[in-house]
């Protein structure tokens, strides 16, 4: 598994936190790249700005899940899934990382980085991510209600597909000035191909 690491500028503060620990708990054998956003950033790129990344890095296949987030995490969440081909999860905690990738097998978690990060908030982000690749994806869950959720997931993402356009016809159709300003996040549009 590929996994991409990408925030909203107003975290860059916490990227160190969530690259460590997404490379502690992934699973053996994966592949961590850290896109940013990082103190060191001279622009800064807005909730907005990363679920088009996101979208891209997801549709281009650079990566295949994305630990992403935002202040309170539910505003890159909700623009994550207005990218064609993105299904975003929001992990406050740890059973919510763990249901999200057990029943909805999506492609992208947002997390509320913007939460009080003593220790008890430190301690709940490592086992929300612990929690998250704990175990394949796409299980289900409750194990005796598996083979109905499952299909029902199959269901959500082919309404979905049918339900949006492609990545690039979105590219196409976005203020141009927006896509110049994701072209300045030369970390992650290294990889990228389609723009």
């Amino acid at each position: 598994m590929k996994i991409g690491i990408i925030q909203a500028s107003s975290q860059a503060n916490k990227n160190d936190l969530i690259y460590n620990t997404v490379i502690k708990y992934a699973p053996k054998g994966s592949e961590v790249i850290n896109f940013g956003c990082t103190l060191d950033e001279k622009n800064n790129y807005s909730y907005i700005d990363i679920s088009i990344l996101v979208g891209i890095l997801l549709s281009s296949g650079v990566v295949d899940f994305v630990v992403t987030g935002c202040s309170s995490g539910q505003g890159m969440m909700l623009a994550c899934n207005s990218m064609p081909g993105v299904i975003c999860g929001y992990a406050p905690t740890p059973r919510d990382a763990y249901l999200f990738a057990q029943i909805n097998n999506g492609n992208a978690i947002s997390l509320p980085l913007g939460e009080d990060y003593t220790w008890t908030g430190i301690d709940n982000f490592e086992k929300t991510i612990e929690a998250l690749f704990s175990e394949p994806f796409g299980q289900g869950y409750p194990k005796s209600e598996a083979e109905r959720k499952l299909k029902d997931t199959e269901k959500l993402k082919e309404i979905r597909r049918a339900g949006q356009v492609s990545m690039n016809e979105l590219l196409d159709r976005l203020d141009p000035s927006q896509l110049e300003r994701i072209k300045t996040k030369k970390d992650a549009m290294q990889f990228v191909r389609m723009i």
